[in-house]
């Protein structure tokens, strides 16, 4: 029998040490999962985020487990609400988010399952910095409203598929997106939701913001796409 398929369903808080702090997250594998989805939160954001929290049980509804992460602790949280610096650190972002990828190649309830990102605002940067450090690991990468520019030139070494996902209302991160998208180095896509502002906070908007997601990932984590 596959060992993916006879894992019971998983849900629990979890703690990621990784670069001398300790993160907060929530680990979520269905039964049978085959793949999973590493959230990367976006400007001033965190694992609570209602928007994600919504996308990520989209994606779980598909068969894909999900590990929402804050990747600041809580002291650092609170200096950010009023220096603004860490949420634009995005090399700190990335190396957290590579450091919790390792970690979940670690994890006995994920060490199988092929890994993508679902990046965010600022967060979309750091998934995309990480992803071109880890081109073996990471298989897809998702961005809903995504600063990818952010990325700079890591942007060419970029190789796992990349849907970049924007409101029609959003028009300077549009164009944010459309250079970002001429860089990238592997296959690459963006889908623009007619009407949409920033957060897709529109009715329906968010809605197709997670089913593009989830068939993004359910393409290219499946197990022909997850072979090495």
């Amino acid at each position: 029998m596959d060992r993916v398929q006879s894992r019971p369903t998983a849900d629990r808080e979890v703690s990621v040490r990784t670069g001398g702090v300790e993160l907060q997250g929530h680990l979520t594998v269905p039964d049978g999962a085959h793949g999973v989805v590493l959230f990367a939160h976006g400007s001033g954001s965190s694992r609570h985020s209602p928007r994600n929290q919504y996308v990520a049980r989209v994606l779980r509804q598909a068969g894909l487990g999900t590990l929402l992460i804050d990747l600041l602790t809580a002291d650092e949280e609170s200096v950010d609400q009023y220096t603004r610096h860490l949420r634009f650190d995005i090399e700190l972002l990335a190396l957290r988010l590579i450091g919790t990828t390792d970690w979940l190649r670690q994890h006995p309830l994920t060490d199988e399952l092929p890994i993508g990102y679902f990046g965010a605002s600022t967060g979309a940067g750091a998934a995309l910095l990480a992803a071109a450090d880890r081109p073996d690991v990471v298989r897809a990468v998702v961005s809903r409203g995504g600063r990818p520019d952010l990325a700079g030139p890591a942007l060419l070494r970029v190789h796992a598929p990349t849907l970049l996902i924007v409101g029609g209302a959003d028009a300077p991160v549009i164009d944010l997106n459309e250079r970002a998208l001429e860089l990238l180095g592997g296959e690459k896509e963006l889908r623009i939701v007619p009407g949409a502002t920033h957060l897709f906070e529109e009715p329906g908007a968010l809605e197709e913001v997670a089913r593009l997601a989830a068939d993004w990932f359910a393409r290219h984590l499946a197990p022909a796409h997850a072979a090495t």
